[in-house]
């Protein structure tokens, strides 16, 4: 059985006492939950969120890192220093550092070999645009997208991929959930095509897009959808304590 996942993307948001108040808050609901609980926090928040998550079952993850170990790349925070505070999970390549801060097909694999090496975990993020989509490209984006970020990796079991759509990141859309589990066939087709069948139907398929209370239950409801990776309904405690319900 492949396993489920609900992360949560908080995004540049909440200072050290927010997060360990939410952790506080969200730990009696996680007892229960028929899931893996991640929470990918700000670096600020990474020390004291793994404190106060610590007896719980809530994983921390970061939401970014360089390849390299050390160097002058000022800002940027290493894999070392995310495993030296016992970060389980880093998010690579969501579409956000995509589009704001010149992440390529080459830095995501870099980065992803350079976690794995570190053993890390990362969630992997892939997406279209709205305008690829459009023009019926999506597979095919999505496809090579897999293949850049999977280049030189002999083995994907620590990895977690998420399919989020660019176009629903954020606005409130959200693709259908035939959509988005035909999507998620694809990357599993691709995943088959490069690691063969029995990695391809055990690798663990997260959907992102405004995921919400309402539309969760719905998108978990199909054939392919392990789990969701949630921007700001994980922000407050009851609504990402009703995704987890809804899992």
């Amino acid at each position: 059985m492949r396993k489920k996942i609900i992360a949560g993307n908080w995004k540049m948001n909440m200072l050290p006492n927010e997060a360990m108040s939410f952790i506080t808050e969200l730990e009696p609901y996680a007892k229960n939950a028929k899931c893996e609980i991640i929470l990918c926090v700000p670096y600020t928040d990474l020390f004291y969120s793994l404190l106060t998550a610590q007896n719980t079952n809530i994983k921390i993850g970061a939401q970014n890192m360089h390849w390299e170990e050390s160097g002058a790349y000022t800002g940027e925070v290493s894999p070392n220093m995310l495993k030296c505070i016992n970060v389980e999970y880093v998010i690579i390549g969501h579409s956000e550092r995509r589009q704001y801060f010149a992440e390529t097909d080459e830095t995501v694999n870099k980065k992803i070999k350079s976690a794995l090496n570190h053993s890390l975990k990362p969630i992997l993020c892939v997406g279209e645009t709205l305008e690829q989509r459009e023009n019926n490209m999506q597979d095919a984006i999505i496809s090579n997208q897999i293949k850049s970020a999977l280049k030189g990796i002999e083995s994907i079991e620590n990895i977690t991929i998420a399919y989020e759509p660019i176009w629903a990141i954020g606005t409130g859309k959200v693709a259908t959930k035939e959509d988005a589990n035909n999507t998620i066939k694809i990357i599993r087709s691709t995943v088959k095509e490069l690691y063969g069948d029995n990695v391809a139907q055990n690798v663990c398929i997260l959907y992102g897009g405004s995921v919400k209370k309402e539309n969760a239950k719905e998108l978990f409801s199909t054939s392919d959808i392990d789990g969701a990776l949630v921007g700001g309904a994980s922000l407050k405690v009851d609504e990402f304590a009703k995704i987890l319900e809804s899992m």
